[in-house]
C-alpha cells in the first residue's frame, strides 16, 4: 500500500532521514518505533505529503504523491486518515460537531446524509448517545475514540495515528490498542503507527519497523523483531526507551 524509496530529508543542514525504505502490507498494522528525535514524526509527514522529500520517494497505492500538483494532492490525502498524540478534537464543538466537521468541508452532502455517516461510526466505536458532549467532558481514551470516528468518517484507505497510547494509563492504553486492531479487522484499513510504546507494538503490530540514525535498521514481525541481532534494536529493547 505504502512503499518509501531511499527517502533523505535536511532541515538546515541537519539530516533527519538518510535513506530509509519502508514497504507498508496492505491491511496491516505497521508500528515505526525509535527513540524520540529519531525522525518518526518526520517520516509520518512525508507519508502524508505535508513534507517533501530531499530525495526518494513516497509510493501511495503505486502513486508518487510528491510528483502531484498541490490540488491533486489535496485531494489525494482523503485516502487518509489522521489520528493525533491528543486527539486534536475542537473544543469549542461537541462530539457530533467534530466527527461532521471533514464531511462538512469536503463533500457536499446533505444535513441527512452526514448525520447518519456520524451515528454510523459512533455506532462503530461504541459511542452512541455521546453526541453532545464536549472533548472536556470526555476521558483521554473516549477521546481517542472520537478521534478515530473523525479520521474514518470520510472512509479512509489509510489510517495515521501519532502516538496512539501516549499518557494514557496500561488499561487504556489496551484499549486503544484493542480499537486499532478493531479498525483493522471490521474496514480491512492499512494502518502506520508511529510510537515509542514497545507494549502496545507488539499487541497490535504485524510487522515493527525500527528508525534509527535515519535509517529503518530492521523491519520484521513483532517475534522475529525481538530476537535481533542489531546492537541498537538489542539496546533499544533492553533499555526499555519506549517508555520514556
Amino acid at each position: 500500500m505504502i512503499e518509501i524509496k531511499n527517502l533523505h530529508k535536511s532541515f538546515d543542514g541537519q539530516p533527519v532521514l538518510q535513506g530509509v525504505n519502508l514497504s507498508v502490507p496492505k491491511g496491516k498494522v505497521t508500528v515505526i518505533l525509535g527513540p524520540s528525535g529519531s525522525g518518526k514524526t518526520v517520516l509520518m509527514r512525508h507519508i502524508i505529503g505535508l513534507l517533501r522529500p530531499d530525495r526518494g520517494e513516497v509510493m501511495v497505492d503505486g502513486v508518487d504523491i510528491h510528483r502531484l500538483p498541490s490540488e491533486k494532492l489535496n485531494a489525494f490525502r482523503r485516502r487518509f486518515g489522521m489520528v493525533f498524540q491528543n486527539a486534536a478534537l475542537f473544543d469549542s464543538m461537541n462530539v457530533y460537531e467534530n466527527i461532521a466537521f471533514p464531511l462538512m468541508e469536503h463533500t457536499n452532502w446533505s444535513p441527512q446524509k452526514i448525520a447518519e455517516v456520524v451515528r454510523e461510526k459512533l455506532t462503530l466505536l461504541g459511542l452512541e448517545g455521546i453526541e453532545k458532549k464536549t472533548p472536556s467532558e470526555l476521558s483521554g481514551g473516549m477521546r481517542k475514540r472520537v478521534g478515530l470516528a473523525r479520521a474514518i468518517a470520510l472512509e479512509p484507505q489509510i489510517i495515521l495515528y501519532d502516538e496512539p497510547t501516549t499518557g494514557l494509563d496500561p488499561i487504556m492504553a489496551e484499549s486503544v490498542d484493542l480499537m486499532i486492531l478493531d479498525m483493522e479487522e471490521k474496514l480491512k484499513i492499512t494502518s502506520v503507527v508511529i510510537s515509542h510504546d514497545m507494549h502496545s507494538a507488539f499487541r497490535i503490530a504485524d510487522q515493527v519497523a525500527m528508525l534509527f540514525g535515519g535509517k529503518i535498521i530492521e523491519c520484521s514481525s513483532p517475534k522475529e523483531f525481538v530476537k535481533s541481532s542489531i546492537p541498537q534494536v538489542r539496546e533499544f529493547i533492553k533499555k526499555g526507551e519506549w517508555q520514556s
